[in-house]
């Protein structure tokens, strides 16, 4: 429930967002005849998505139990590990461009074919976080149950309609920077766990027959089968008896990643400040009147 929740919140406000900024445009410009546009390649988007997702699962359940599950499994889950980690590292760089891209690219279409031109837009924008979503969704579904997965995305989805309405009338005001600055963080920690279920499914195969042994075993504890163990394998990747392997990916994973991605926007501000620095520095000095700097004015007066 808890990964679908964040999975969705996140994924939800970013497509939301995406919506958000071209409705605020075309209203600031005078053009909400368009918004039937936007919406009907919304809702062409969201279908795609959901019948795919659909059909997807419903055949790979076919199999359930079989070694064609498992392997599918294990591809979704190291799909969804990859996916994750780029998109949250591509926001992080291109959040601030996002709303300047997306106002060009509007105004592009307004220029040529309206109608087609913004719906395909909102489609596409809208449809590549929709296609992410299925392929996290499966990944999650496979580790969880159905109806907690479900309940999750749910509260998720609606959670990240109400943000998407507070960033059409206050985007200006928010700092949506932070908020993907934590979701980031929290979505490293469900693709940690993602890689340690594919480590799982490799070595039950047989194709990764290294450190194979589970280091302890905590079932009495915290079993996978209850209902908190449940929450805490699919978002926390938590396992009654990982394997060493498991446990060195998990880890080196999140060590590696999360020191990157927060590295990366301490970079970004630091290489901000010193352009800023540089570029004040060479900044001519301000001429008076006469043709001299006022460095050169600036002393006492002489006497004539």
């Amino acid at each position: 429930m808890l990964a679908t929740l964040v999975i969705f919140l996140r994924e939800g406000v970013e497509a939301s967002m995406i919506v958000a900024i071209l409705l605020a445009y075309l209203n600031r410009i005078g053009k909400r005849e368009h918004f039937r546009d936007v919406f009907l390649g919304v809702g062409a988007a969201l279908l795609l998505a959901t019948a795919t997702g659909a059909v997807v699962y419903t055949t790979v359940r076919s199999y359930d139990g079989t070694r064609g599950q498992t392997i599918f499994e294990t591809v979704t889950y190291l799909i969804a590990a990859v996916v994750l980690t780029y998109m949250t590292f591509w926001m992080r760089r291109h959040a601030r461009s996002l709303s300047s891209e997306l106002r060009s690219r509007a105004q592009a279409a307004l220029d040529g074919k309206a109608r087609w031109g913004l719906g395909l837009l909102a489609f596409q924008a809208v449809g590549r976080e929709g296609l992410e979503t299925v392929v996290f969704t499966l990944a999650i579904l496979f580790s969880t149950s159905p109806a907690g997965a479900i309940s999750g995305a749910a509260i998720g989805l609606a959670g990240a309609l109400v943000i998407a309405c507070v960033i059409y009338r206050l985007g200006h005001k928010l700092n949506l920077g932070k908020f993907f600055t934590v979701i980031g963080v929290l979505l490293m920690v469900f693709a940690a766990g993602l890689l340690a279920d594919a480590v799982e499914n490799l070595q039950e195969l047989g194709w990764l027959p290294v450190l194979d042994l589970p280091l302890w075993h905590s079932g009495r504890l915290l079993s996978e089968s209850s209902a908190f163990g449940d929450v805490m394998h699919s978002f926390f990747g938590y396992s009654d008896a990982p394997t060493a392997l498991q446990l060195l990916v998990y880890v080196g994973y999140l060590v590696i990643a999360v020191a990157a991605y927060l590295g990366l926007g301490a970079g970004l501000r630091s290489r901000r400040k010193a352009a800023q620095a540089v570029s004040g520095a060479q900044s001519p000095a301000p001429r008076d009147g006469e043709g001299r700097s006022h460095d050169a004015v600036s002393g006492p007066a002489r006497s004539r």
